[in-house]
């Protein structure tokens, strides 16, 4: 039995946000289950501390961490006091830490035992009476294994926390991956679904945290000069990048049951496609825009296991040189088999089976221990005929391109042609470039603090949908089953440090194209 947390009365409120910014979020209490975990030290905290201090907490807000661990209320505050001042994205002031931490609580017990959530509901109800009216408001956050989905859930509606009723709202968030497949993202909805309803279910994607991310409708449909030449008439391929210079890191037990396809490719791959390459909704609500993403998932081309021969690439970093020091191969990772086939690259050519983008290849690629951690969409236009130049120097264009970044630095860069100064006539490209930090500043956060303020205000428009997870494990499917058939006969397959095998290279060569240089 954990000991029960020491309550206390009128906590201090928060002074409040000027008018004309967004409402701070209503009365309610953020159970986290996986509370003492990384997750929660590195990321939610911080971004809860970066709420408060944009005043977008209600002063009737409360913390409850759920873990394995056997701490105290006070212990746990304590304890993630300490992670706030080591893991928060600026400095730490010690009123606020102090405000906050105030309203937080911790219970202990295993997440398969029913008596846990006795004594969760329990708590709710004490913090309720004895020191912050949250007004029976219930956001949970399961930052937990995802073996432990389905059971919290069950759990939660058998303790009758997952209703709602009274006018009183309960949320659940889902981290990825949501499923390991088809069949298992599946059963997973299904079994979710017994107990919570669709407008109850939040599945997390953190890159769409990215103020790029979400600036890409925004982009697309607020200006009148893009979106006449975004389609197949003009577009000749995209290509979309997530590469990161990290290894494994202390998750080689888990990455090695995932692998990058898994891990990668369903939810933020997927996402950055679907948001380049959508319809306009009819509106900026979350059902208008996940109808339209959904859609763009259900037209990409399902791969046939010929297919996935020619149109996938996976790769195994081996050893390598990363910023003058020496870095092991995969297989010498914590927690990794010494033999292991996993793959850590993935390199896929997609095709949109609609009338915007039919006959336009999206090249998607995404790998670990790459040679610089960058993310982009990049938009490859059709060049541009040479009759006009054909008397003149000129005996080529190059093509114009526009590329959406999105981390480490977040703007927008389009290249075009231009003449060279002379005599002579000669073309040559030039970049106009936007980036965020020069036009709005930067406020240094965690990519969560709007994807939690939007989940405890019930908009769903930067999650996933149950038919959109689905799609995308239709999509991968194939993939993976062609994987399982056929492993790799020659891993390790690119070195710590470069951009990938050269098979990746070949996937897009064969089309006349190649991966666009990334910028040193």
């Amino acid at each position: 039995m954990p000991q029960t947390p020491s309550l206390e009365r009128e906590l201090p409120a928060l002074e409040r946000t000027p008018s004309g910014n967004p409402s701070p979020t209503g009365p309610c209490a953020m159970i986290i289950f996986g509370g003492t975990g990384d997750l929660t030290s590195r990321k939610l905290f911080p971004a809860l501390y970066n709420l408060a201090k944009s005043k977008l907490l209600s002063d009737q807000f409360a913390i409850v961490g759920v873990g394995r661990n056997d701490y105290t209320t006070e212990q746990y505050r304590q304890v993630m006091g300490e992670k706030l001042q080591s893991f928060a994205t600026g400095g730490v002031d010690p009123e606020l830490r102090d405000w906050m931490l105030k309203r937080v609580f911790y219970l202990g017990g295993d997440f398969k035992d029913p008596q846990l959530y006795a004594q969760l509901k329990q708590l709710l109800t004490e913090i309720e009476q004895k020191s912050v009216k949250v007004e029976g408001n219930y956001f949970f956050y399961l930052a937990t294994s995802p073996t432990f989905f389905g059971d919290i859930v069950q759990q939660l509606g058998a303790a009758d926390l997952a209703k709602e009723k009274d006018g009183h709202w309960r949320r659940v968030v889902f981290e990825k991956p949501f499923g390991n497949d088809l069949a298992s993202a599946k059963e997973l909805n299904c079994q979710v679904s017994k107990v919570l309803n669709e407008r109850q279910i939040f599945r997390i994607d953190h890159y769409l945290g990215k103020e790029t991310v979400q600036n890409i409708l925004v982009f697309r449909f607020s200006n009148g000069i893009f979106e006449p030449i975004w389609n197949r008439r003009y577009v000749d391929h995209v290509q979309i990048m997530v590469s990161e210079t990290v290894g494994v890191e202390k998750r080689g037990g888990y990455f090695d049951v995932a692998g990058t396809l898994r891990d990668m490719v369903p939810n933020h791959l997927f996402q950055l496609v679907s948001l380049t390459s959508m319809e306009a909704p009819i509106s900026f609500s979350s059902a208008a825009v996940h109808d339209e993403q959904s859609k763009i998932l259900h037209a990409i081309q399902p791969f046939s296991a010929e297919d996935v021969l020619h149109c996938a690439v996976r790769g195994q970093y081996g050893p390598g040189n990363m910023q003058g020091e020496r870095v092991p191969a995969y297989r010498q990772e914590d927690g990794v088999p010494p033999d292991s086939r996993t793959e850590t690259f993935v390199a896929l050519r997609l095709m949109i089976d609609n009338w915007r983008w039919a006959g336009v290849p999206f090249y998607l690629r995404t790998g670990k221990r790459m040679a610089k951690r960058h993310t982009e969409v990049a938009v490859q236009f059709k060049r541009a005929p040479l009759v006009l130049f054909r008397d003149t120097p000129v005996s080529s264009l190059d093509a114009n391109q526009l590329v959406i970044h999105i981390s480490p630095d977040e703007g927008i860069s389009l290249r075009f042609g231009a003449k060279v100064p002379g005599a002579q006539m000669r073309v040559g490209d030039v970049e106009m470039n936007f980036n965020y930090s020069d036009y709005f500043g930067t406020d240094p956060n965690t990519g969560y603090e709007v994807l939690l303020y939007d989940g405890i205000m019930g908009d769903q428009t930067l999650y996933q949908r149950a038919d959109m997870v689905e799609a995308g494990w239709a999509v991968v499917d194939p993939v993976l089953d062609v994987w399982k058939a056929l492993p790799p006969k020659n891993f390790p397959n690119y070195a710590a440090g470069s951009w990938g095998p050269a098979e990746a290279s070949d996937l897009i060569n064969r089309d006349g194209r190649s991966w666009r240089k990334i910028p040193e």
